[in-house]
């Protein structure tokens, strides 16, 4: 192994790219070595993903130059990429979901060698070779729509070695993983680099950067601004390459009056297989953290509150009036606001405008006369949102898809502060956010907590728990076993709680 770490397998050397008017790349190098993990960072559109689209064949570059084990060429295509040894496991994993894990795992196998005749016996055989080399517990004869996030993931680095990838990209593996699945998928990356494979992680979260790499690339404006070994960097120089500024990293919640009258009130909030006995209060001004393992219950405390899957049993109090909530417009006349963890299939309207978006909650406070709309209470509305979040767009009538995740995070805050509730919960708001973006996304609910709202935050990031909530909840098997506060708000507090 130490000579094979030695030995540069992917090279991409002054790359650059420019679309229309916009230079995507310029002069971008960067040299990947066998075993080793690179870690690719930078926030969204700094170029990241156009330069691995030009290593992958899918983008032709404009000058510069790629290089696989040793053999230059000035660009490649799709499937020479992967003959050569060149795998990307994008964030949606790219797999058939109809199809079984061992099909979707022969599937490049089969494009690359230019076989038009499919023989399901060698497909399994070849599957099953691949999760018993990796040693993981996959079922080759299940289907991929049956399985859990981290087992599609699994499914995609097995098809990635079905054909021998030597260089395997990764775009923000970690995103939908819990922390004990994050742990399962950095032993997997550890077995690969024992073998020699070469993995290039593409991701915002910066402690499991300095974890998990040997190597960091960073880029900004469509330029690398740092590289070089990982212990070269720490938190506040990665943060600082990213964004070109000092990003904040120290706790900072927002003071409030305990000994007001609580904003939200629940009280033995139950329902039968999800959770039993929840009780807690929310005061105006304050920030309440809830974490858990996936499945712990901690997402369908939220969507109970909200109406989405209503609590059989229990009471809630909104301002002190008791409000009972069994379907979601319930919760939204109580003055409760819920944006979800998945954005883009449950909080927004991919295909619309951000105009459209931002007020698609509040249409009926932006009535006038004989019902119809106030155009200009609208814009009103628009207008401040788009400002006031800073959302990055050329216009407010740009599409959703055309935004980075963390401007879409923004869209979804501000449809839901356009009704303006009282509670507003949010379940997972900065994942795939990048530094820059988390930390303005942390500040706007610092904002609206100092405007007396009663902030509900959702979350396994325990950095981001520990540097906005006043107090912590660790749900198990739908029940609240700790709740953490004061000098006991710690990362290694809450990653306790969550191991148990």
């Amino acid at each position: 192994m130490g000579a094979m770490t030695n030995t540069t397998v992917l090279a991409a050397r002054h790359i650059s790219k420019r679309f229309g008017g916009v230079q995507a790349l310029d002069d971008v190098t960067l040299e990947v070595r066998a075993g080793d993990v690179h870690c690719l960072a930078g926030e969204n559109g700094c170029g990241k993903s156009t330069l691995i689209k030009v290593i992958s064949g899918a983008e032709t570059p404009d000058a510069g130059e790629l290089e696989f084990a040793g053999h230059t060429r000035p660009g490649t295509t799709p499937v020479e990429a992967i003959r050569a040894g060149v795998q990307v496991i994008y964030q949606d994993f790219s797999l058939f979901p109809n199809l079984t894990v061992g099909e979707n795992i022969a599937v490049t196998t089969q494009i690359a060698h230019g076989r038009k005749l499919v023989n399901p016996a060698r497909l399994r055989r070849r599957a099953a070779e691949v999760v018993a080399g990796l040693g993981v517990d996959l079922d080759v004869d299940a289907h991929v729509e049956d399985l859990t996030v981290a087992d599609r993931q699994l499914t995609a680095i097995c098809r990635a070695l079905a054909e021998e990838a030597r260089v395997i990209f990764m775009d923000e593996p970690t995103t939908a993983l819990t922390q004990r699945e994050v742990r399962a998928l950095f032993r997997v990356v550890q077995t690969l680099r024992d073998r020699g494979v070469a993995m290039v992680f593409v991701s915002h979260k910066l402690d499991e950067v300095l974890e998990i790499s040997q190597h960091v690339t960073v880029m900004r404006n469509g330029r690398v601004v740092a590289s070089g070994p990982v212990e070269d960097f720490d938190r506040a120089s990665l943060g600082r390459a990213m964004t070109g500024r000092d990003v904040r990293d120290e706790r900072d919640v927002v003071a409030f009056d305990e000994t007001a009258r609580p904003v939200l009130r629940v009280q033995e909030l139950g329902r039968d297989g999800a959770f039993d006995d929840v009780s807690f209060d929310v005061g105006p001004g304050e920030v309440l953290g809830i974490t858990g393992l996936l499945g712990s219950g901690r997402s369908e405390i939220a969507e109970a509150l909200f109406g989405v899957r209503p609590a059989e049993r229990g009471r809630i109090e909104v301002d002190g009036t008791e409000v009972h909530v069994r379907a979601v417009r319930d919760a939204v006349a109580a003055g409760i606001g819920y944006v979800p963890s998945d954005r883009l299939t449950q909080g927004l309207f991919l295909d619309q405008s951000i105009a459209d978006n931002v007020v698609a909650g509040s249409l009926d406070l932006h009535r006038a006369r004989f019902g119809l709309l106030d155009r200009a209470r609208l814009k009103e509305t628009i207008d401040g949102f788009f400002s006031a979040l800073r959302i990055k767009a050329a216009s407010v009538e740009a599409p959703i898809r055309s935004l980075s995740g963390g401007n879409q995070q923004r869209v979804v805050l501000a449809k839901w502060l356009a009704r303006g509730p009282r509670v507003l919960i949010i379940n997972s708001p900065t994942v795939g956010v990048d530094v820059g973006s988390k930390e303005e996304i942390l500040d706007i609910l610092r904002r609206e907590a100092r405007n007396g709202k009663a902030v509900i935050v959702i979350s396994d990031d325990v950095p981001e728990l520990v540097s906005i909530c006043s107090r912590v909840f660790v749900v198990r098997r739908g029940r609240v076993h700790d709740v953490i506060t004061g000098e006991r708000l710690t990362e290694h507090t809450i990653v306790e709680g969550l191991a148990a």
